[in-house]
C-alpha cells in the first residue's frame, strides 16, 4: 500500500519516558519498512515539570512543533523558546534538554528501530 493514513494520531495518548521528576510522552506512530535506513515518526509532549528531560541522541531527529511551547537546549548551552512551527535537527550524539513552562507536543522524525531511543 502506498500510503497509510493514521486519523488524528496527535489525540493518541502516549506512553510515558519514565523520567522523575519529568512528565514527558514519548510514541512512534508508524514506522518505515526499510530495514537498511529506517525512520519512525512520531508525537513527543511535554508538561511543566519539576526537572527537566535531559536527552541524549543516538540517532539523528527532526522535530517540528505542532502545539504549545518548549525550551530546547543543547549542550553547548544554545537555547531556544521553541512556538509552534519551529522546527529542529537534532545530530546523532547531541544531549538536548527539554523543558516547557506550560505544555508542548512536537512531532518527530528519526533515524532509528521502531521503539528504539
Amino acid at each position: 500500500m502506498p500510503m497509510t493514513h493514521f486519523s488524528q494520531a496527535i489525540k493518541e495518548p502516549q506512553p510515558s519516558m519514565n523520567r522523575p521528576g519529568s512528565n514527558a510522552w514519548l510514541g512512534d506512530v508508524t514506522v518505515s519498512k526499510d530495514e537498511d535506513k529506517t525512520i519512525v515518526g512520531g508525537f513527543f509532549r511535554m508538561e511543566k515539570s519539576d526537572a527537566p528531560l535531559v536527552y541524549e541522541y543516538t540517532y539523528h531527529e527532526m522535530k517540528i512543533i505542532v502545539e504549545g511551547e518548549m525550551v530546547i537546549t543543547d549542550e553547548t548551552g544554545y537555547s531556544v523558546e521553541a512556538k509552534v512551527g519551529d522546527v529542529f535537527y537534532f545530530e546523532k550524539g547531541s544531549v538536548i534538554t527539554f523543558n516547557s513552562p506550560s505544555y508542548g507536543i512536537g512531532f518527530f522524525c528519526g533515524q532509528r528501530r521502531e521503539g528504539e531511543g
